[in-house]
């Protein structure tokens, strides 16, 4: 698997980073309204951490001249999930198309976690008055 994308062009070679590719995708996605952040990592059911690639909030696999996206996000509370992450992928796939000339054939949206606005407030016994 190669960490970069090549491609043979009459004045030279071209060569885009999975780097590249996560920061074009960072920013589409954050442009979304709804999207709080991108998560930092993620953990499975039983809240275990997964594996450290998924450390990684964007994940870019190359094959062939496509490119399959993986984005962990953090949405704000009271929006639609399913139209939210329609959004991003779309954003995503066409930013990255767009910039780089790179096919995506899937963007992949992990939701991670749920971002209020305002923390609930806690109180401890020896706090109240």
């Amino acid at each position: 698997m190669h960490n970069h994308h090549e491609s043979n062009q009459t004045a030279g070679n071209l060569k885009i980073s999975r780097e590249v590719i996560a920061t074009i995708a960072r920013y589409a996605a954050l442009e979304i309204e709804g999207i709080d952040s991108l998560a930092s990592f993620t953990s499975n059911i039983k809240g275990w951490l997964l594996k450290k690639q998924s450390a990684r909030p964007i994940l870019i696999e190359l094959n062939d001249d496509l490119a399959i996206i993986d984005i962990h996000v953090n949405v704000k509370a009271g929006v639609n999930i399913p139209e939210v992450s329609e959004k991003v992928q779309a954003a995503v796939k066409e930013a990255v198309q767009n910039m780089t000339g790179i096919a995506v054939s899937r963007v992949n949206i992990n939701i991670a976690g749920i971002v209020f606005d305002e923390p609930p407030l806690l109180f401890s016994a020896g706090q109240q008055e």
